[in-house]
């Protein structure tokens, strides 16, 4: 009888679980739920072996394997863990941290923790038993580094998430190993002889590791794909590529899809469809754009003027779910590198049906815009029309057109000649309009590399703006401001493009740096972009204006996608949504794809706006990191042979290790270490961005121009290194 009582309480207790019936449906067992196993484990008080809980929880010998596979999916995930004795533990009561190791490329590493604490520091000996970007388990130590950072042990590995990486090969004594690309993975990768799959010594390949470190045993892999030469032509991209993880082949599948797309728009997909072909809308890109989404025309009515931005509609092409928006999706954006691009949808489409082609006819979203000529909008509508555009121009060919209105440029396209100086009067009413908006309007300097025959740079040239440039990034503004305000007054979930203003200790920083040049940030706690704008224009004459406007710049936030709304501060938008690059960006195709739900009385919803919105910020700021590593590469390389010689250059970097310093002309980087700097003991002052001698007194701060003199270049970890010219120290930044 007390063995019957004992069993019907077991199942008395299972049945509490206020998920059973959850689980049932989900898996077709009424297995305790993960919750309800940390509620009777935390009841215990203390921990019990896992033959007491199987008992505890009445788990039968035909739930126990399915048990057994839950507890093992608790413990990747950090839930549980197992102590020394074997005994189950709860993760929370052991005063235990989860979280991402991140690793630095001198072998120490951080703890980054999942609740959003402080990071806590990870010493060379730790990080030997994992690698950059795996999940753990660590007990911080009461043991404090130099800098006043917490360390911490490593428990457990949670989850190993490097199963391959690219690696140069190389061979020691007999011994093949590779080393990652990625310099925050530190560890060699052991390759036995038997697998490196006939690559030699010094070439690139893919290694699959086999084994994870442990404490007392390095990483193990086999080579899966040999790439080539370290300096082959191009390398540097397929490197970045997979360093970054980036998609960069299309699967069959998607190849099955792209063929069966037509050559040119059907008439079938005219209907419902505004006709704007007599339009003469023109596309403005660069030289070497080949992908055209958006064309632009103006005229005019009576003192007004009637703005039509027509966008590549793609949502036509990539519906919703299937599987090239899942693979736009995974992409997020296209990657622009030097002479290569990656693009999000298949040429078929950016290049071809969606890409705003001159002459031929193009399905597009038309926002059709009504301006006064005080820069205030009237009126706005969006539709789906088709268009032809009537000439492919160049932000070049634009300059000449409206600089010299009689010359070569004016005379062949002197038809649409009338158009763009009626746009170009639009613009500066628009730009009147952002200036009394305040906007912030930082001017930064792009470059332009020019390459031979062997993929190698043969120049380095900053790249400038002009009225076309400006011109069409107003019109763009224009319309990605109206998708905003269409789809919220209608209620309509979407990704918005989001910029917050400083946080407070950013902005306390900043207002100390501009009083050293007796400067001041208005605006109080919550100061608004036309504060900056203020500064801007006060400094823009200055010598030190370069040196100024990048320390504001750093004082903010980067820029994001996010359902939630909060306005995009630099811009001095209440409400800002990207809509006119969807061949190029995920979240266009989306907002696109919200408008067209919207004019058909209904309403979208692709999923979780919120992850959505990681992960497309995610993508780009992935794509930015790969196309700085590919042109910081070409950068080095184009530096090898220049060992010796003298540069001018300008502090664009104070660090307490030494001052990152950017050519003249060039816009290379290169770092002085603080040990070159004249005998003395220098301190760094963060917010004041600057190191200064304790007896000399000499101090070196941001914007300060040397004469630095090139000493070493180190392709693999992308570094320049400079030591101080005779005669370095040529102006210092001035008050």
């Amino acid at each position: 009888m007390s063995i019957k009582r004992k069993r019907n309480k077991k199942n008395e207790l299972r049945e509490l679980d206020p998920h059973l019936q959850r689980e049932q449906k989900r898996y077709g067992l009424a297995l305790p739920s993960r919750e309800f196993i940390l509620e009777v484990l935390d009841k215990q008080g203390v921990p019990i072996s896992e033959d007491k809980l199987l008992k505890l929880l009445n788990i039968t010998a035909e739930e126990s394997e399915f048990f057994r596979r839950r507890l093992s999916a608790m413990i990747r995930e950090g839930q549980i863990i197992y102590n020394r004795k074997g005994d189950i533990c709860v993760t929370d009561k052991l005063e235990l941290v989860k979280g991402i190791v991140q690793g630095h490329s001198d072998g120490f590493g951080f703890l980054i923790p999942d609740d959003g604490s402080v990071d806590l520091f990870l010493s060379p000996k730790e990080m030997h038993k994992v690698l950059h970007g795996d999940r753990v388990i660590a007990r911080v130590t009461n043991i404090v580094d130099r800098r006043g950072r917490r360390e911490c042990r490593i428990v457990r590995v949670l989850e190993s998430v490097n199963t391959q990486l690219v690696g140069r090969l190389f061979e020691e004594h007999g011994i093949f190993f590779a080393v990652a690309e990625d310099k925050r993975i530190n560890q060699d990768i052991l390759i036995p002889r038997e697998n490196i799959m006939n690559a030699h010594a010094g070439q690139v390949v893919i290694v699959r590791i086999i084994q994870q470190p442990r404490e007392h045993a390095q990483p193990i892999g086999h080579v899966i794909e040999i790439l080539g030469e370290y300096a082959a032509p191009g390398m540097e991209i397929e490197i970045a590529l997979r360093k970054f993880d980036l998609p960069h082949e299309f699967s069959p599948e998607i190849g099955q899809l792209s063929v069966k797309f037509p050559k040119k728009v059907l008439k079938k997909d005219l209907a419902k469809r505004e006709d704007i072909r007599h339009l003469p809308l023109v596309t403005i890109d660069g030289e070497t754009a080949r992908d055209f989404d958006d064309a632009v025309y103006c005229c005019q009515e009576g003192k007004d003027y009637r703005l039509f931005v027509a966008i590549a509609d793609v949502s036509h092409y990539v519906r919703d779910q299937d599987a090239l928006d899942q693979e736009a999706f995974n992409r997020g954006n296209s990657v622009y590198f030097p002479r290569r691009v990656i693009p999000m949808l298949p040429e078929v489409l950016s290049n071809g049906l969606c890409s705003l082609n001159p002459q031929v006819d193009r399905l597009c979203m038309v926002c059709e815009m009504l301006w006064s000529a005080k820069g205030e909008l009237i009126e706005y509508r969006f539709y789906p029309a088709v268009m032809q555009s009537h000439a492919r121009l160049t932000y070049n060919i634009v300059a000449e057109l409206l600089d010299q209105p009689k010359g070569a440029a004016a005379k062949q396209h002197a038809s649409l000649l009338p158009h763009i100086r009626l746009l170009y009067r639009l613009f500066k009413v628009l730009h009147k309009s952002r200036a009394k908006r305040g906007a912030i309007d930082f001017e930064t300097i792009e470059t332009e590399m020019v390459f031979n025959d062997q993929g190698k740079i043969e120049q380095i040239y900053p790249v400038k703006r002009n009225d076309a440039h400006r011109l069409i990034e107003e019109c763009m503004l224009a319309a990605n401001v109206c998708a905003a305000d269409f789809l919220q007054k209608h209620e309509q979930p979407v990704l918005y493009r989001i910029h917050e203003g400083p946080t407070d200790e950013k902005l306390l920083a900043l207002r100390d740096f501009l009083k050293e040049f007796g400067l001041q940030l208005r605006g109080g706690d919550e100061p608004k972009a036309k504060d900056y704008a203020r500064v801007l224009d006060h400094i823009r004459e200055r010598p030190d204006a370069q040196l100024l406007q990048t320390v504001m710049l750093r004082s903010l936030s980067q820029a994001m996608y996010s359902p939630d709304n909060i306005g995009h501060f630099g811009l001095a938008y209440e409400m800002y949504a990207h809509f006119t690059s969807p061949i190029r960006r995920y979240p266009d195709l989306l907002v696109h794809r919200a408008i067209k739900t919207v004019l058909a009385g209904k309403q979208y919803a692709p999923g979780d706006w919120h992850e959505i919105g990681k992960h497309c910020s995610k993508t780009e700021r992935r794509a930015d990191e790969a196309t700085r590593e590919v042109q910081s590469w070409l950068k080095c390389f184009y530096m090898q042979d220049k060992i010796g010689d003298c540069f001018g250059g300008v502090v664009t970097g104070v660090t307490a290790f030494g001052l990152f310093v950017t050519l003249d002309d060039i816009y290379v980087e290169g770092l002085v270490y603080i040990s070159e700097l004249p005998s003395d003991y220098f301190h760094h002052d963060a917010n004041k961005h600057v190191l200064r001698g304790e007896r000399s007194g000499v101090s070196f701060r941001l914007g300060d121009k040397l004469q630095v003199k090139l000493v070493r270049v180190d392709l693999a970890s992308r570094k320049i290194d400079f030591i101080l010219a005779e005669n370095g120290m040529r102006k210092k930044s001035g008050k």
